[in-house]
């Protein structure tokens, strides 16, 4: 009998709770992306690349969509691959807008074409796209100290000047909004709120 009941009174291992921000819900998917992607600073080329065009197609969506088709996007938009993105057709691009998988917004794939080629142009006049990017910021993450998610803008005046620019060297889908919403994606920004886990004053 003392037996059966020490191994009722196992101490259980409770999972901490952790304090995230409101906008990642209780959706795994979503916190998992909020707990190591969101905000984290993002130096690979290729990655910020991936981030811009899917950061384009989310516009008017809600993220959670884009994050759900990320891996497909990966399969048929070659890995990202700009020099492949870059030389799509009109067969390949009639394919994509027919592909359940995606958003299937023909100008928002038209200009992931239309990007890749404005990126492998920048790219050659610059050190790297992550350099241009960074430049924006004085290399470091801009540290914001929000209370609530009501407080965070939605654009700034740093995105807008990176938008203005981008434009200006014919990238498309990348007005000041989401342009402020990529740099927050890839750590530009930290817009973590000041009670979530994954503010530096909490680490």
């Amino acid at each position: 009998m003392a037996r059966k009941l020490s191994s009722l009174l196992r101490p259980v291992n409770l999972v901490a709770v952790l304090n995230r921000c409101d906008w990642c819900g209780n959706d795994s998917l979503y916190q998992n992306y909020h707990d190591h992607e969101w905000g984290v600073p993002v130096l690979n080329d290729h990655l910020l690349f991936e981030m811009l065009l899917l950061e384009g197609a989310q516009a008017g969506l809600n993220w959670l969509v884009i994050l759900r088709k990320r891996e497909h996007y990966r399969q048929v938009f070659d890995d990202f691959n700009p020099n492949k993105i870059a030389i799509y057709n009109e067969q390949k691009i009639n394919r994509l807008k027919n592909d359940a998988g995606i958003v299937r917004h023909t100008l928002k794939i038209r200009s992931a074409v239309s990007n890749a080629q404005c990126y492998l142009a920048l790219c050659h006049q610059k050190n790297s796209f992550s350099d241009y990017l960074w430049e924006f910021v004085g290399g470091e993450t801009v540290q914001n100290n929000w209370l609530k998610v009501a407080d965070i803008p939605t654009t700034t005046p740093i995105a807008k000047a990176l938008s203005k620019d981008l434009k200006q060297r014919g990238f498309s889908f990348v007005g000041p909004t989401i342009i402020y919403a990529f740099m927050q994606a890839t750590g530009m920004v930290n817009d973590h709120l000041t009670s979530c886990h994954c503010h530096p004053s909490n680490g």
